[in-house]
């Protein structure tokens, strides 16, 4: 049954890529999310480098993770990487959700993010 899952996600996530490419102009806000982490980079698929990330297991943001629900962590984690993607002077990506429904963590993550001026 895992197995399935796994590669159900996989295919997903590959019809997801075949539509979404990130450019100089405007990145690609990649998301991962495991059972306890979450995971986001923005990466710029022409040169193949990821020029911002962050995750739950950042220590900037460590402490305030404690006593917060999943999709809580996930909008800090997402303001996060906003940040850090302003700071390069990136304001525009394109979001890739990485095979997972638009729902829960992956939308709150994309929520933290807007809210810092992030734009899709």
């Amino acid at each position: 049954m895992a197995r399935d899952r796994r590669e159900a996600l996989k295919r997903r996530h590959a019809r997801v890529r075949r539509k979404i490419k990130g450019t100089s102009d405007r990145p690609r806000l990649s998301v991962s999310r495991s059972l306890n982490h979450i995971y986001a980079q923005v990466v710029d698929d022409s040169l193949g480098r990821t020029l911002a990330c962050a995750s739950t297991l950042d220590a900037e943001i460590k402490t305030d993770l404690e006593n917060k629900t999943k999709a809580e962590q996930a909008k800090l984690v997402g303001s996060l990487v906003a940040k850090r993607a302003q700071n390069k002077g990136i304001n525009q990506v394109v979001f890739d959700r990485g095979g997972y429904k638009y729902h829960g963590r992956v939308k709150a993550l994309a929520d933290g993010a807007r809210e810092l001026g992030l734009r899709f």
